[in-house]
């Protein structure tokens, strides 16, 4: 297997606003991320976690400074251009779940296969195998009312693998959970990470879900603070 890095950023800066109310979120990142790795990405609030993770989900783009995907420099691609990187290379996962109240388990996990227009019977078959996968078959016709909190991020988890993406990126995925619950789901997300081999970055707060990730990268005041790395970091970019 290659190498090379599955996301660098090189110098990465995103400022908001103009003139004396500019507001610079980050202030030179440089970040390589390799295949099969599971990071978790720590700090205060207003620390720029969340403005890197809404620019590695093509969310928003760098104000300057490079962002390579396998190699693609991401922040030359157009909107749609984006779009398609979204739909077929990165899985989502947020804090509040984010699932169609109005709809079945089994028609939320589907959306993503309706964007990129796969055949119904495809599409169901698909959401069916990702359900089951963690840990929800036979649950296809309930919805979201009719489900825990955490089997509701077992959903939005289905949901974000069905596409088979090569990231996972995962927004506080235990904020709304209980203690056990969120062992359950850090679990979960961990057993994807080792056995399908999907590279995993996660935001938390919570240095006891931040232990399931094997690298912790922290940010203070819109930089990597290099005075804080994770286990991995000192064996280098594995």
């Amino acid at each position: 297997m290659s190498r090379a890095p599955l996301i660098r950023l090189s110098g990465l800066t995103r400022t908001y606003g103009r003139g004396p109310a500019a507001f610079k979120a980050l202030k030179g990142i440089d970040l390589t991320i390799r295949r099969g790795q599971f990071v978790a990405v720590m700090g205060p609030s207003g620390s720029g976690k969340s403005t890197v993770m809404n620019i590695l989900g093509c969310l928003d783009t760098p104000t300057s400074g490079t962002y390579e995907f396998q190699g693609v420099p991401v922040e030359r691609l157009d909107r749609n251009q984006r779009a398609l990187l979204r739909r077929h290379f990165l899985g989502f996962v947020f804090q509040g779940f984010n699932l169609l109240a109005r709809t079945t388990a089994l028609e939320n996990v589907e959306l993503p296969l309706i964007y990129r227009r796969e055949p119904s019977a495809a599409r169901h078959a698909a959401a069916r195998a990702a359900l089951a996968q963690v840990g929800l078959e036979g649950w296809d016709h309930h919805a979201p009312s009719e489900l825990s909190g955490g089997q509701q991020q077992r959903v939005a988890i289905a949901r974000a693998i069905v596409t088979r993406p090569a990231v996972l990126l995962a927004d506080e995925p235990t904020g709304n959970l209980d203690s056990r619950t969120s062992q359950e789901i850090m679990e979960l997300i961990g057993a994807l990470n080792r056995e399908r081999g999907i590279t995993v970055i996660m935001v938390t707060h919570e240095p006891d879900m931040a232990r399931y990730a094997g690298r912790v990268v922290r940010f203070m005041d819109g930089r990597v603070d290099g005075g804080h790395s994770g286990k991995a970091e000192s064996e280098g970019e594995n």
